[in-house]
C-alpha cells in the first residue's frame, strides 16, 4: 500500500505502469513459447544428426564390404596380389567404423545390427578367407568352393540386414520430421491464442485509461468554452482524486474566480486602451509615410549602387556606358535616355530608336547640345509630346527633358546625357543628385580612357617587339614569364601566341622548351645562365642550342633587368644563328675543299716540273709529262674561273651577252667535248619539240650545261646512261639531265645549289669537287628568266630540268631567192651612201626583214609618218639641204606615235651619248660588220615586241673593237 499514493498521484506513472505491465506480459508469454519451439528444434536437429551419422557409416560400411568382395574374386580371377592385400586390410577399416558405430547407437535394433556387423567381420576376417588362403597354397582349392552356399547366404544376408536397417533408418527420418511439424502447429496456435489475450487485456486497460482521463478532459473543454461564452461552467471531477485532473480542477475553479474579478478590470481599461487606440493610429500613418520616404531612398541608394557597380566592375566602354544609360534612367525613372561621347563615336541608349540615334549623333554640336557644350551646366526642358511618344492618348501631354554634361579632369564636356521622363518634372534635388553622379560618371570614363591609352601602348610595344628579328623573353625573380614576342613564340612552340605564354611558370616553359632541344644539357645550361648572371662577361651570359626537329641553332643572350636600383627580373633574347651557322660550317668545308682542289694538281705540277729540271727524260715521257702539266693548269683555271664567277655573282657584276641562241647546237657542243674523257658513259640526246631559239648568254649557258652533263658523268663512277631530252612546256623549254648513278639523299635536296654545299657521303668525297658547280648552275639559269630542279631517287640516280623562256619564229613567207622568211618586220634604210645602202638592204633582207630604202632624210620622214616601219637604220651625214640623222632623231623623239621605234645609228661619226641621249636604239660606228647590225634588230624586236626601251648593247661594240 505505500507504492498507492505513488502512483494515485500521477496519471503519467499510473499509464506507464499499466503500459509496462502489458510489455512484460507480453514479453513473458513470447520468450516462454519461443524457449519452447527452441527446444524441439535444437531435440529435432540432435536426433536428425544421429541418425544421419548412423547412415553414413552403414553406407559407409556397406560399401567397404562390396569392395572387399570384389576384390577377393579379382584375385580368385586374375591372381592378382595387390587385390588380395588391398581386401585384407579393408578390415582395419571396417572394424574403426563398427566401433564408431556402437559409440552412437542409443535404440535396440542400433545395437543389434553392430553385432550383427561384428559377427560377421569376425567370421569372414578370421575364418573364411584365412581358410581359403591356406587350401589355396596346398593346392587343395578350387574357385567354385569359394561361392559355396553357405557364404553367398551370409553375404546375401548381410547386406538384406543393412538395407533393412538403412529403411529403418529413413522412416525414423520422417517420423521425426512429422513429430516436429505437429508440435510447430500446437505452439503456433498456443501463441496465436496468447496475442488474443493479451490484446483482450491490452483493450481493457486502454479502455480503463480513456475512462479516467479522456472522459474529464472532455469535461474540461466543454467547461472551458462555457467560460469563454461568458456562461456558468460545472465541472464534474471527484474531489478526491489526488492526480493532476485533480489538481487541475481545483486550479480551473480558482481560475474561473479569478477570471470573473479581472473582467469587471478589463472593462474599465478598455475605455482607456481605445483611447490610446486613436493616438497609435495617428503615429501609424506617420510612421508610414516616413517609412514610404526611407523605403524611396533605399531603392535611390540601391539603384545607385547599381550605377556605381556597374560603371566600376568593367573598362570595356560600350558595357560601361550601357550600365550609365540603364541605372540612370531607373534611378530618375526616365522613360528613355542616352549617352554619348563628344570626341568618340560611342554611345548607348535606353527607349529610342536607331533615327532617333543617328539624328542626334548627327548634331551633338548644335542645338540644345551646343548650349551644354558652352555652359557646361545641366539644365531642364519642358516640351510637347510628340505623336510617336504620346501612344494611345489624345489630350495634350507634355514631356520633360533633362540635358547632363559629364566634365573631364580638365573641366571640359566629355560626354552628355539626356534623359525624358512624361507628365513629372525633375526636381532641384534630383538634378543636383544627378550631377553628382555625373562627376563619378566622368571619373569612370578617364579610368577608362587611360586603360585605353595603356592598352594601345601595350599593344604597340607588343607590335614593336613583334617586329623584332629576335626572340624577346622577359621573366620575373620566379621565372615566370611576364613578356614575350610573337618569334619567341615561334620559337617557343610553332603557332602558338604571346597570350598563351604569358604567365607560364619556369617549370612549363623551360620543360617545353627542353623537349625540342638536342641533348639533354638545355635546362642545365639555361638555370645556369640565369643563376649566374651577376659578375660574368657578355660572353658568358649566353649559351647556344639547336633545335631537334627544324635544326635552327639558337643563340640566348641574358640580361638583367632592373627596376628602381632592384632586380626586376631576366631578359632573354633569342637570335636565330642557323644561317650564320650554316656560312661558318660552309667556310670550314670550303677551306678544307679549295685546300685540297687546289694543293692537288699544284702537287701534280710542281712533281712533273721538278722531275723534268732534275732528269733527262725521253721525248714522249716529256711530252707526257708536259700534258699532265697542263691538264692541271687547265683544272685550276677552271677551278679559279669558278670562284671568280661566283664572286661576280654575288656582287652583281657579272655581266650577260644575251643574245637568239639555238639550244641544240650548243648542247651537241657540250656532249661532244665530255664524250672525249668517257667510254663508260652512254649520252643520248632527244629532242621533242621545234621550238628550240632562246635568249641567252651562249657561253653562260654552255658552262650550266656542260656543269650539270660532268656532274652526271662524275657521279655515275660505274657507267650507264645519260638522256638529255629537250621538250617545251607552256612558254618555257625545257631540258632534263637524267643520270642512272648514285643518286641525292632526301634531306640533301634542299641544299643542293647551295655555294660550297656537297653530300656528306664517302662515296662523293672521293669523288672531289668544290661545291660551286650547281650554285653557278642556278644562278645562271636565273638570271636569264629561268629555274633548275632536281628529282632523285637515292642509289638510282638524279634528274635535273633546266627550264628557260622559250622564242617562237614563225614562218611567214619566201624571200627573193626563194627562201624562208622567219620575220615580217618593216626595216627603214636611211642611207647617203647607195653602196653601203645596198649592202645593208641584202643583209636585212637575207635575215627575213622587207627592207625599204631612202637617200633623203625628208622623204623618208614623209614616208615614216604615213607608214610607220618597224625599225629604222639611220645615218646621221645625209646630204646637204636635207633634214640631217639629228634632226630625224628629234623629231621621232617629240612625236607621240612614232617616239616607240627603235632606231638604230649607222655613221662614222663618234658621238654615241648624243645619239643615245636622242633615243637611238643602238649606236653603230661605221666601219663594222653587216651582219652585226641584222643581229642587234633581229635581238631587239623579238625580245620587245616592235616596241623597246633604250639600251646598249656593249658586247657588240667589243667584239667589232676586238
Amino acid at each position: 500500500m505505500k507504492l498507492n499514493p505513488y502512483f494515485t498521484k500521477s496519471l503519467s506513472r499510473q499509464v506507464v505502469s499499466l503500459m509496462t505491465g502489458c510489455i512484460i506480459l507480453f514479453i513473458v508469454g513470447t520468450g516462454i513459447l519461443f524457449y519452447i519451439l527452441q527446444s524441439l528444434n535444437a531435440e529435432y536437429i540432435q536426433q536428425r544428426q544421429s541418425i544421419v551419422d548412423k547412415q553414413l557409416l552403414m553406407d559407409e560400411i556397406f560399401d567397404q564390404y562390396n569392395t572387399v568382395f570384389l576384390d577377393i574374386k579379382g584375385y580368385i580371377a586374375f591372381d592378382n596380389d595387390a587385390l588380395k592385400e588391398k581386401a585384407l586390410n579393408e578390415e582395419t577399416s571396417i572394424s574403426e567404423n563398427i566401433e564408431a558405430f556402437k559409440e552412437i547407437a542409443n535404440t535396440k535394433g542400433d545395437k543389434n545390427i553392430s553385432n550383427e556387423l561384428e559377427a560377421f567381420t569376425e567370421y569372414y576376417f578370421s575364418g573364411v578367407l584365412p581358410s581359403f588362403f591356406d587350401s589355396e597354397k596346398r593346392g587343395e582349392l578350387e574357385v567354385e568352393k569359394m561361392d559355396s552356399t553357405e557364404i553367398t547366404a551370409q553375404i546375401t544376408n548381410l547386406r538384406s540386414t543393412i538395407k533393412s536397417y538403412s529403411g529403418t533408418l529413413t522412416e525414423r527420418l520422417d517420423k521425426n520430421v512429422n513429430d516436429l511439424t505437429k508440435e510447430q502447429s500446437i505452439i503456433q496456435g498456443a501463441f496465436v491464442g496468447f496475442v488474443l489475450i493479451f490484446l483482450f487485456i491490452f483493450l481493457f486497460i486502454v479502455r480503463s485509461i480513456i475512462r479516467n482521463i479522456g472522459r474529464p478532459l472532455s469535461d474540461f473543454s466543454i467547461a472551458a468554452n462555457e467560460i469563454a461564452a461568458g456562461r456558468e461552467a460545472v465541472i464534474s471531477v471527484k474531489e478526491n482524486r489526488r492526480d493532476e485532473l485533480g489538481v487541475l480542477s481545483i486550479a480551473f475553479k480558482k481560475m474561473f474566480t479569478s477570471v470573473q474579478e479581472k473582467e469587471q478590470e478589463l472593462m474599465a481599461h478598455n475605455e482607456e486602451l481605445l483611447a490610446q487606440q486613436d493616438e497609435l493610429q495617428a503615429q501609424q500613418n506617420e510612421l508610414q509615410a516616413t517609412l514610404g520616404i526611407i523605403t524611396d531612398n533605399e531603392q535611390k541608394l540601391t539603384r545607385r549602387n547599381e550605377l556605381i557597380n556597374g560603371i566600376s566592375s568593367t573598362l570595356d566602354k560600350k558595357e560601361v556606358l550601357k550600365s550609365i544609360v540603364l541605372n540612370m534612367s531607373r534611378l530618375i525613372s526616365a522613360d528613355r535616355g542616352m549617352i554619348a561621347l563628344v570626341h568618340e563615336d560611342a554611345f548607348s541608349s535606353f527607349g529610342i530608336s536607331e533615327n532617333g540615334v543617328r539624328q542626334f549623333r548627327n548634331n551633338i554640336h548644335s542645338g540644345l547640345n551646343h548650349r551644354l557644350l558652352e555652359e557646361k551646366k545641366p539644365f531642364t526642358i519642358k516640351r510637347e509630346q510628340d505623336v510617336a511618344e504620346k501612344g494611345y492618348h489624345e489630350n495634350k501631354n507634355y514631356s520633360y527633358d533633362l540635358y547632363l554634361p559629364v566634365l573631364s579632369t580638365f573641366k571640359e564636356v566629355d560626354a552628355i546625357m539626356v534623359f525624358s521622363r512624361y507628365g513629372t518634372p525633375f526636381t532641384d534635388q534630383e538634378v543636383e543628385e544627378c550631377e553628382t553622379l555625373a562627376k563619378q560618371i566622368s571619373t569612370s570614363l578617364d579610368k577608362i580612357k587611360l586603360y585605353e591609352q595603356t592598352e594601345e601602348n601595350r599593344r604597340l610595344n607588343q607590335d614593336i617587339l613583334n617586329t623584332i628579328q629576335e626572340g624577346i623573353q622577359l621573366i620575373d625573380q620566379e621565372r615566370k614569364v611576364i613578356q614575350v614576342n610573337q618569334p619567341f613564340c615561334d620559337i617557343f612552340k610553332t603557332g602558338s601566341f604571346p597570350e598563351q605564354i604569358i604567365d607560364l611558370p619556369w617549370e612549363t616553359w623551360s620543360a617545353e622548351m627542353a623537349g625540342q632541344m638536342e641533348g639533354e644539357r638545355f635546362l642545365h645550361a639555361m638555370d645556369e645562365a640565369i643563376d649566374n648572371l651577376e659578375g660574368v662577361n657578355y660572353e658568358e651570359r649566353s649559351f647556344t642550342f639547336k633545335k631537334e626537329e627544324s635544326n635552327q641553332v639558337i643563340k640566348v643572350y641574358l640580361e638583367t633587368l632592373h627596376y628602381r636600383e632592384e632586380g626586376y627580373g631576366t631578359i632573354l633574347v633569342y637570335r636565330d644563328i642557323t644561317k650564320e651557322y650554316e656560312v661558318d660550317q660552309m667556310k670550314s668545308e670550303f677551306v678544307s675543299t679549295v685546300s685540297h682542289e687546289l694543293r692537288t694538281p699544284l702537287a701534280s705540277v710542281l712533281g712533273f716540273t721538278e722531275l723534268m729540271l732534275n732528269k733527262t727524260l725521253k721525248p714522249e715521257r716529256q711530252t707526257k709529262y708536259l700534258q699532265t702539266i697542263y691538264n692541271e693548269a687547265k683544272r685550276l683555271t677552271a677551278l679559279i674561273n669558278d670562284f671568280l664567277d661566283v664572286q661576280k655573282m654575288e656582287s652583281g657584276k657579272q655581266i650577260y651577252d644575251k643574245k637568239y641562241v639555238e639550244i641544240i647546237p650548243l648542247i651537241q657542243k657540250v656532249i661532244e667535248h665530255l664524250e672525249i674523257n668517257t667510254a663508260q658513259h652512254d649520252i643520248r640526246l632527244n629532242i621533242e619539240t621545234t621550238d628550240l631559239m632562246i635568249l641567252g648568254d651562249r657561253l653562260k649557258i654552255e658552262q650550266a650545261f656542260s656543269n650539270l652533263l660532268s656532274n652526271a658523268i662524275k657521279y655515275s663512277p660505274d657507267g650507264g646512261r645519260i638522256s638529255v631530252l629537250v621538250y617545251s612546256r607552256d612558254d618555257m623549254l625545257s631540258i632534263d639531265i637524267q643520270d642512272e648513278g648514285l643518286g641525292i639523299p632526301k634531306e640533301s635536296l634542299p641544299h643542293l645549289f647551295q655555294k660550297f654545299y656537297r653530300v656528306d657521303n664517302s662515296d662523293r668525297r672521293r669523288i672531289g669537287g668544290t661545291g660551286l658547280g650547281l650554285a653557278i648552275v642556278d644562278e645562271i639559269i636565273k638570271s636569264h628568266g629561268g629555274n633548275v630542279t632536281v628529282v632523285s631517287n637515292y642509289g638510282h640516280g638524279s634528274t635535273f630540268t633546266i627550264s628557260l623562256p622559250r622564242v617562237t619564229l614563225k614562218e611567214v613567207g619566201l624571200n627573193n631567192d626563194g627562201q624562208s622568211r622567219k620575220l615580217s618586220h618593216e626595216i627603214m634604210v636611211i642611207e647617203d651612201d647607195i653602196n653601203l645602202a645596198e649592202l645593208l638592204k641584202y643583209e636585212l633582207m637575207d635575215s627575213g626583214f622587207h627592207v625599204s630604202y631612202f637617200k633623203s632624210g625628208r622623204k623618208a620622214f614623209q614616208k615614216l609618218k604615213s607608214s610607220p616601219p618597224d625599225a629604222i637604220v639611220l645615218d646621221i651625214l645625209l646630204e646637204e639641204g636635207e633634214m640631217d640623222g639629228w634632226t630625224i632623231l628629234r623629231e621621232l623623239k617629240g612625236s607621240a606615235d612614232l617616239n616607240e621605234i627603235p632606231v638604230f645609228v649607222s655613221t662614222a661619226l663618234d658621238e654615241r651619248e648624243k645619239g643615245i641621249s636622242l633615243g637611238a636604239k643602238d649606236y653603230l660606228v661605221k666601219p663594222y660588220k653587216p651582219s652585226q647590225l641584222s643581229k642587234v634588230i633581229m635581238h631587239t624586236l623579238l625580245s620587245n615586241g616592235k616596241q623597246g626601251h633604250i639600251l646598249v648593247p656593249q658586247a657588240f661594240h667589243e667584239e667589232n673593237k676586238g
